[in-house]
């Protein structure tokens, strides 16, 4: 399969496939990923229609170095494999990626697979350029998030569903993506995991799903950053208001990527040049640990453009 280095999402702004007006102004807003939902966001009298305003965008609209994806109706709906066959047949060499929503098992993915391979091969497209990202927001699909990460080739990213999970289990909430007060730790700390540990041994992006309260950017920073620390890759965000918040936070502090690229320095020094396993940067201890800790840093911030930081070398000892 022929497949195009990842883009970066910190943001990934989800759009109505229904509201042209909102598409293009999504194509002027600083989010790193643009997506046309066909599912949640669009009622089901309008899915149908929505296709065709998808198209028109997808057609009429530059989106730049952005992400482009679509997010199709579940595979177990009468919507998705039109979803799929109109609009990537007409408009696949636009998108990045097709989102599946509310997967349960690997069959899901390999459904879609399937299907986006047909249509490649009778558009004589490179097979397998077209990724796939997927939703886990269920208990089903969070029981198999590990089979659901292995299940194809052109996966990209999980994605964690806190609304449709809430509902899922049961848990009572009415605003997506918030905490709970009543609870002293975080309720969707295991989830979280769950899906960023299978992301990473398959080599998946994580992202986080949105926040609902769109005019509260103190919780959204909240939201944002606990995921963050955990070493999420970004965050749906569902209104502009909350792009720059987010940006920021999934993006590596200055003084923490140019300080990832000091120790590397260092590290390359002392192991290379000098023959040492460890050495002392700016006060402690550096070894084989610390450059793979620093390494992670470093790729997400030449990932995302930074400019490593000159001269290296400083606090050698």
């Amino acid at each position: 399969m022929s497949r195009a280095p990842l883009k970066p999402r910190r943001t990934c702004l989800s759009v109505p496939a229904g509201n042209a007006r909102m598409q293009a102004k999504a194509a002027t807003l600083e989010a790193d990923a643009v997506l046309f939902d066909l599912e949640d966001a669009t009622a089901p009298s309008e899915k149908v229609g929505a296709r065709a305003v998808v198209l028109e965008s997808l057609k009429s609209l530059d989106f730049g170095q952005r992400a482009v994806a679509v997010r199709v109706n579940g595979a177990d709906t009468e919507w998705c494999y039109r979803d799929v066959i109109e609009v990537v047949e007409a408009a696949g060499d636009r998108i990045d990626t097709v989102i599946l929503p509310k997967v349960e098992s690997a069959a899901d993915v390999h459904f879609l697979d399937r299907l986006l391979s047909q249509i490649e091969a009778g558009c004589h497209w490179p097979v397998g350029r077209i990724g796939i990202e997927v939703l886990i927001e269920s208990a089903q699909g969070l029981q198999r998030v590990d089979a659901i990460a292995a299940s194809s080739p052109r996966l990209e990213t999980l994605i964690f569903g806190p609304g449709d999970l809430s509902a899922s289990l049961g848990m009572g909430q009415l605003t997506i993506g918030t905490l709970e007060s009543g609870y002293a730790a975080d309720i969707w700390h295991y989830a979280l995991m769950r899906v960023l540990v299978a992301a990473r041994v398959n080599g998946l992006l994580a992202i986080d799903g949105p926040y609902a309260a769109f005019a509260d950017l103190a919780g959204l920073e909240v939201s944002a950053r606990r995921t963050a620390v955990l070493g999420f890759d970004g965050k749906w965000v569902i209104h502009p208001n909350q792009i720059a918040t987010v940006n920021r936070v999934f993006s590596p502090d200055p003084a923490t990527y140019a300080r990832a690229e000091g120790i590397l320095a260092a590290y390359r020094q002392a192991t290379g040049g000098e023959g040492r396993g460890a050495v002392r940067f700016e006060g402690e201890m550096i070894d084989e640990a610390t450059r793979k800790m620093a390494e992670a840093v470093a790729r997400r911030g030449r990932w995302l453009g930074l400019q490593p930081p000159s001269p290296f070398g400083r606090g050698l000892g």
